[in-house]
Order: C-alpha cells, then structure tokens, then sequence
C-alpha cells in the first residue's frame, strides 16, 4: 500500500468544495481537506504537510494567490492547481511565477480535475525519488553474473536458486571482496520481485545521526535542517527487494526499529504518526561474524535471528582458486569492451601466480589488478614481469615443493639486492638518508619504507 497523500482544497464556496472532493474520491491513497476559509487554510498549510494545495484565485480576506505564496514559504515541495471563474493571461502567468504547476478555468469537468491532480503528484513522487537518488547512489557490482566452475560457487549457485523461489528474508556472509553484492542481486533477479527495485544500501557509510532518517525517511519540520519531506530508502523499496549491506554497523538503537519494521512490514517517518504498509524483500549482508557481535553486546540477538532466515556463506577467492583463469578472462573482455582496444593474451605462467597468491581483497582486489595489467602492459601479452613485486613475492611464499622455485628465487634476488643496495648507500653517505634517496632517484618517504622493509636503522651506518 502506497504512503497516504494529503491535498488541501481552499474555496469560499461550499458547493464548489463539494464538486471536487467528489471528483477526486477515485483516486486513491488520498486524505482530501476541504475548507472555505482563507484564514484558517493559510494557518494549516504553515503548521501541517500537504503534498497539493487546490485554491481558487478570487476569495476574500486572503485571496488564492496570497496563499500559495504562504504555503509555497512554509513548503518549498507544495504543489499548487490554481482555479478561478474569470481566467486571464496575467492572472495565469503570475500564478505560474508563484510556483503553481495548473491553472484550470470553472466550470469543473470531474475528469480532467482528476487527471491533472493524478499528474501532478506523480510528478511530485517522481521528484522524491530523484532526490533520493541524488543521496544514495548505488553501487556498481562486479560481474553481471556469477562467473566459476568450482563446486564451493556451485554451491552458492544453487542455493540462489532454491532460496529465489521463496520470499524468505536472506543473510548473506563472507568476506569484504568475495561478492555478497552480487549474490543478493542475482537472488531479486531470478524472483518474482525482479521487476520491483533492488535498493543496496551500506549501512556503514551513512552517518549514525542520519541512519533512521534516510531508512525511514522524514517529514518537514522532523529536526533541525528538515525543510522538505523526504522518502526513506525502505519506503523507496516498496515491491521490491532491500539489501542492508554490512548489517553489523548499524546503531544498536536502529536495529531496534528495524526489528520493528520486519516484524509489522511497517514504517513511520521521522515526525509522522502515519504508518506505511511496507512489501519488501531484506538481503542483509556483513563480513562480521555475527554472533560474536551478539555475545558482545554489539548486535541484537532477536534481529539476528530474525534476519538468519537463510543463510548463504560465500566463499573466499583463495578457497576457489581454480576460477581464477575464469573471472580473469571475464575482466579482461570487460576492459576490451570498454576501452575499445584489442584485448592482450595472459600469460600462463601469470594464472599460475594469480592461482598461489591468497587474495586477502578477494573478487574486488583481483579485478583491480587485472585492470592494472591491462593498463601497463606494453606488449600483446601480460607476462610476469608486469605483476606486481607483492603479487610474486606472496605467491611465491605459497609455493609447493619446487613449483614456485623460479620465482622464489627470483623475489630472495630481488631482496638481497635491495637490502645490499640501500646499506651501501647509507654507508657511502654515512647514514644521511636525504642524500641517499637524492642518489637513488627515489622519495625520502619510499626511502624510509624500505629501510623499515629490512629492519635497516641509519644510526648505525652514522657511527661507523
């Protein structure tokens, strides 16, 4: 059920009041207030929300135009239908300047006073929701599909399908990198929410004093700097599915009233007494492990039950190594495709390093690395010498029996030299690291990184 919407109708005739309130009954989810004096209605649209004010222009004591200026000064987001029995070309345009979206001559045709005031709060809800996107912008995901042939994915795979058939509330966990994202938008693509919105939201990213407004949303006047309603990212939901991303960082006062909220499938804004009906899907999704936060005190056990539904663990990258080669391939076409540029090959023995290194930044950090490549190659292949010395060296330390052996010997060169290189230098220039770095064409601070790499203290080579 959408959200109750309030129209305000101001005329000093009292058949006139009647004529629309009757034409506007078929519309629905609507709270009609029908007042024919002036006074009154300029005090209520200062005090009270109205999503529409109906007026006409020629009424005594405060005339229709002075009262969309005063409700226009208490509410910048009114809208206004202006009426009038005498229309003219000034009256017109000054209503317009004043703010109002219509203007409409009497007598009433029923049916076209209920298709202008559809349009104009479509438009208005329209215009909440670009708002709120204006706010929360979503994130881009990493793949358009979950790509790998291991049976830890498959896995994965098949309860995004089981679990895509039901309306269960989902908590997915795992790893920063490994994918939650992912998994929560292929569960709304395959149901029968997926033509309602999929609305990510990353509870660790919004600040705490501003977490219950823009999940629940609020009205004019809520709290200090207020001055519009506003749409909470739940509501905006509605049909839908919700992903709350990283749950665990929510304020234990918020998982209070989001426990509230799944339980009654309700919601109240900030500084409204209205409940909205609220027909959403929750995915929520969080690399802690939650129920050491609930024996911590940090997170509410009955949320945590509440939400634990249905669990999906996806797996960390070091534990499906063999897609690699997989989800390498992929982000290496997606480049091409965007940067229209032929795509280079990818060097076997590349793979066989990209397959040993741990990936600590799972998915994320592996697709960020492959855009490196891409970007630094310069041949038409990647080879080992354009992986980064991290990358060789980890793999290298991962390394079975002989099969890392070129290239762990190849990182223990590499480290002797440096070591041999910077003690040289410092002995040379008798422990001032400011000379040595100018000689070594590098900056003081990358200097001092590598001498705290090989445990190097320069005082040493000051007292020889």
């Amino acid at each position: 059920m959408a959200s109750t919407r309030r129209i305000l109708i101001v005329d000093d005739e009292e058949l006139m009041l009647e004529v629309c309130r009757d034409s506007l009954l078929g519309l629905p989810d609507l709270e009609i207030v029908c007042l024919a004096d002036s006074r009154h209605a300029a005090r209520r649209v200062a005090n009270e929300h109205f999503d529409l004010l109906i007026a006409d222009i020629c009424m005594p004591v405060i005339d229709g135009m002075e009262l969309l200026s005063r409700a226009r000064a208490a509410d910048q987001d009114i809208r206004a239908l202006m009426i009038t029995a005498f229309p003219t070309l000034e009256t017109a345009v000054e209503a317009l300047k004043l703010g109002a979206d219509d203007y409409i001559t009497k007598p009433l045709l029923p049916d076209d006073l209920r298709a202008t005031v559809a349009r104009i709060l479509g438009e208005k809800k329209l215009k909440e929701e670009n708002r709120l996107l204006g706010r929360h912008v979503e994130r881009p995901f990493l793949l358009e599909e979950i790509i790998g042939t291991s049976t830890a994915i498959q896995e994965v795979g098949v309860l995004i399908q089981r679990l895509s058939k039901s309306n269960t509330d989902v908590l997915v966990t795992g790893e920063t990198g490994t994918g939650k994202e992912l998994v929560a938008r292929a569960i709304h693509r395959n149901s029968l929410r997926s033509k309602g919105r999929f609305v990510p939201i990353d509870c660790g990213t919004i600040p705490e004093n501003l977490v219950e407004s823009e999940l629940f949303g609020h009205e004019r006047g809520a709290f200090t700097g207020a001055t519009t309603r506003s749409l909470g990212l739940l509501e905006y939901a509605n049909g839908g599915t919700v992903l709350l991303d990283e749950i665990g960082e929510l304020p234990l006062g918020i998982q209070t009233k989001l426990l509230r909220v799944l339980q009654e499938r309700t919601i109240r804004r900030l500084g409204s007494k209205e409940e909205i009906n609220l027909d959403i899907r929750l995915i929520a999704a969080t690399n802690r492990n939650l129920e050491r936060e609930v024996a911590a005190g940090r997170f509410r056990s009955d949320l945590f039950y509440r939400i634990n539904v249905a669990e999906i663990v996806v797996p960390p990258l070091r534990q499906r190594s063999e897609d690699i080669p997989l989800l390498v391939e992929h982000f290496v076409s997606q480049h091409s495709a965007e940067s229209q540029e032929r795509a280079p090959t990818i060097d076997p023995g590349v793979l066989d390093i990209l397959k040993r290194y741990r990936w600590p930044g799972n998915i994320r950090e592996l697709q960020n690395q492959v855009k490196r490549m891409l970007t630094m190659v310069s041949g038409s292949s990647v080879t080992t010498d354009d992986l980064p010395h991290k990358i060789l060296e980890r793999a290298s330390e991962n390394g079975e029996g002989h099969a890392g052996g070129f290239f762990a010997k190849r990182a223990a060169h590499l480290a002797n030299f440096e070591k041999d290189y910077l003690e040289e230098l410092l002995r040379r220039h008798q422990g001032d690291v400011t000379s040595c770095a100018k000689e070594a064409l590098i900056p003081r601070g990358s200097f001092y990184r590598f001498l705290k790499k090989y445990d190097i203290d320069p005082a040493r080579f000051r007292q020889e």
